[in-house]
Order: structure tokens, then sequence, then C-alpha cells
């Protein structure tokens, strides 16, 4: 069966390359274009990995790992922190927000899967 990964990204060009690299992979993807968007998925549905930016309108990246941290049909499956920033405190914020991992931009697509199949149970 499909594994399920909800993409989390206010740029669509972005939310459309993962999208076509998971797709191509056999993976079931959603889309949330920022954190409040992607909390409608959040509904007790399986997702088996959540890929998130962190400079979002309305709710960055951050905010989003803390809150899914919250839900505890979420608390423990893998988050990767999908930045630009290379900053070491921005990571470090994620991490101890709960990302499980990081992926700078711009990424090359077989990086993002091996990424994912490291943490993806």
């Amino acid at each position: 069966m499909a594994k399920n990964i909800l993409i989390v990204d206010d740029s669509e060009s972005i939310r459309e390359v993962v999208k076509f690299t998971l797709e191509n992979e056999g993976y079931n993807v959603m889309i949330g274009v920022d954190g409040n968007d992607a909390l409608q998925y959040l509904n007790g549905k399986p997702i088996d990995l959540v890929i998130t930016d962190l400079h979002m309108p309305n709710m960055d990246g951050i905010e989003l790992i803390r809150h899914i941290r919250t839900i505890d049909a979420y608390k423990h499956i893998p988050i990767l922190f999908l930045t630009t920033e290379s900053q070491v405190s921005k990571k470090m914020e994620a991490k101890d927000a709960g990302a499980t991992g990081w992926i700078i931009k711009p990424f090359v697509p077989a990086k993002l899967i091996d990424a994912l199949k490291k943490v993806i149970r």
C-alpha cells in the first residue's frame, strides 16, 4: 500500500516538483499551501510523512511542526523540514520543535527520495 505524504509549502513551483518526484516513486501526496491549510489533513487519516517549508504565511513550518507534535495520531510521524535556511540555529529550532530532519532547497530529487526513505516507516 502506498505511503501518504503531506507537503506543505507556499511556493507552487516547489510543491509541484516535490509532488511530481514523490508520485513518480509511488507515494500518495496531499498538499497544503501553508500551515493553516495543512491542518485540514490532520484529521485522523493516515499520514506517513510530512515535508514542510519554514517561511510561509499564516502558520510557518516551526509552528506547524509544534502543532503536529501535540496531536496523538501524528505525534511520532517523521517530519522533514524543507528550507533555504542554512543557519544552524534554524535547523536546531526545527529539531527542537520536533522535526526529524531537514533538506536544503534547492534540492536534487534523488536526494529527497533518499532522505525520506531513511525516515519513513
